[in-house]
């Protein structure tokens, strides 16, 4: 079958067309994103020391960076509940500005503001059009929950962005390893074998697979987007054998790239979990570093594997993985603004991080300076619909653009229904908020018929996608505009901070 490739397979063509107009575009987008992320980063504070869960890891990302040895091993700080690779990200910030407001949220501010280029190179590359990459980038500016996790000094940020790092090397993975079966194909030799041809190393996994595991470094709550990467990625493969027209694909699939793919997006990222921890490996003065023969009984049966990985298997399920299953409301565990995962999807809870009255006048009154983590409702309300909509979309109409975004909402949310006892907070949500923000833009491309499936509707057609299309991007900014005050503490007065708070359970 070899001479020109027929219609009858796709071509190796993947994103939009208009390179430059791309990136200036991503870039411009992307810049006005980091002017709002970097804004009065310093504000608001617990006069001028961390709010919330920053009083935790901000001073942890501080031992971090001054104790010598890149770990946390200050016994007054407690339990070290969560890996160090977020923490890490924090005390680079340290070093650059010191411990300060701007020090500890510098880096958050950076990869939230990163994450905006990430959502637009990504939805450009999904849809292939720059215009619905654009939509996606805008959206995320001025989402409240991106927005607000960009200037704390807390970890989700820094999960949310190494998720989007991981699929963006992942749909990369995918155009090259159709590259290399196009490249088979019009040299005739797809037929050599019924398996289909082997792809050799792919880089772009192996990077997947790099920012998978940091993810996993940051909260182990990662493991269930690497999984469920993994499960795409193969999935990915199998479509790629049927559209080069493998005679045996799932057969191809199962015998050449399994192992391969398993290697990858499993074990690897594994490895670079283990591998944040040399750190601790390496101090004298790591929490449960030297627990064999302590507690860990030294006995025969075990004694094969080095002591500190016994340690440190102690360290994660004797201490943090009880740790965290303790943290549940029947152990009498409450807290005033925890959330069910149920409530997430439309931000019926919201999270309060900062809240201070005075000592400036708003109407007379004492101001009020509020922080809280919420969803803008203009977004987030619909959240359902777009789930509904992108779960008929991938599993009836077998389109694989709103499967990536589905599988990367759905593993970062599902997950969290296993153990509805436990203490969660709606700062959970913060790595769906990206795909959220995907799954909205890609059905706006519907709307504008961005793809050229409704260019048959005609200029009226056209003129009404257009109409509902920037409507809604508009009520999009005015809602962000509206929630401004409350997401970045401004003094407002007792009256209008009555009008930001919407549901009773806001408040």
């Amino acid at each position: 079958m070899g001479g020109a490739p027929g219609p009858e397979i796709p071509l190796p063509i993947f994103g939009a067309p208009d390179r430059l107009r791309g990136w200036i575009v991503t870039l411009v987008i992307t810049a006005i994103a980091g002017v709002t992320r970097f804004w009065n980063l310093t504000s608001p504070t617990d006069n001028h020391t961390p709010v919330f869960d920053e009083k935790h890891y901000v001073p942890q990302a501080w031992q971090v960076l001054t104790g010598g040895n890149w770990i946390e091993d200050n016994p007054g700080y407690g339990l070290i509940v969560h890996p160090p690779v977020g923490k890490w990200f924090i005390a680079i910030g340290e070093w650059m500005f010191g411990y300060s407001p701007l020090g500890w949220r510098f880096m958050s501010a950076v990869v939230g503001t990163i994450m905006v280029l990430l959502t637009i190179r990504i939805v450009r590359r999904l849809s292939r059009s720059t215009m619905v990459g654009a939509i996606a980038g805008i959206l995320l500016t001025v989402d409240a929950v991106t927005y607000v996790s960009s200037r704390v000094g807390l970890l989700d940020i820094f999960q949310a962005f190494l998720i989007l790092v991981a699929l963006s090397c992942l749909l990369a993975d995918r155009d090259q390893q159709r590259e290399r079966m196009y490249r088979v194909y019009i040299e005739g030799r797809i037929h050599d074998s019924p398996l289909g041809p082997r792809l050799g190393f792919r880089w772009w996994r192996f990077g997947c697979a790099i920012a998978l595991g940091l993810g996993c470094g940051v909260k182990w709550s990662g493991i269930y987007v690497v999984l469920a990467f993994l499960l795409l990625s193969l999935a990915f493969d199998v479509a790629g054998r049927k559209a080069y027209h493998v005679a045996r694909p799932w057969k191809g699939t199962l015998l050449r790239d399994v192992v391969p793919s398993f290697a990858s997006l499993a074990i690897l990222p594994m490895l670079v979990y283990l591998a944040t921890y040399i750190p601790w490996f390496n101090s004298e003065t790591s929490v449960y570093r030297f627990e064999v023969g302590r507690q860990v009984p030294d006995d025969h049966t075990w004694s094969w594997i080095p002591g500190a990985f016994r340690s440190l298997w102690y360290y994660e399920i004797d201490q943090v993985l009880k740790f965290h299953e303790n943290l549940t409301n029947s152990n009498g565990n409450h807290h005033p603004w925890e959330s069910k995962p149920w409530t997430w999807p439309m931000s019926l809870r919201p999270m309060l991080y900062a809240i201070g009255y005075g000592p400036d006048k708003c109407d007379g009154s004492d101001c009020v300076h509020g922080m809280y983590l919420i969803g803008s409702p203009i977004m987030w309300w619909l959240s359902i619909p777009v789930l509904l909509w992108g779960m008929w979309r991938w599993l009836i109409r077998r389109d694989w653009r709103y499967a990536v975004v589905m599988v990367g909402y759905l593993s970062n949310y599902l997950p969290w229904f296993m153990n509805l006892d436990r203490q969660m907070y709606f700062f959970y949500a913060t790595s769906m908020a990206p795909f959220l923000v995907m799954g909205l833009a890609l059905i706006l491309g519907d709307i504008l018929g961005a793809d050229g499936r409704f260019a048959s509707f005609g200029r009226e057609r056209r003129t009404i996608g257009i109409l509902i299309a920037t409507t809604y991007m508009g009520l999009c900014v005015v809602n962000f505009v509206w929630l401004w005050p409350i997401l970045t503490g401004y003094p407002i007065s007792q009256e209008i901070w009555n009008q930001q708070l919407w549901l009773p359970s806001w408040r």
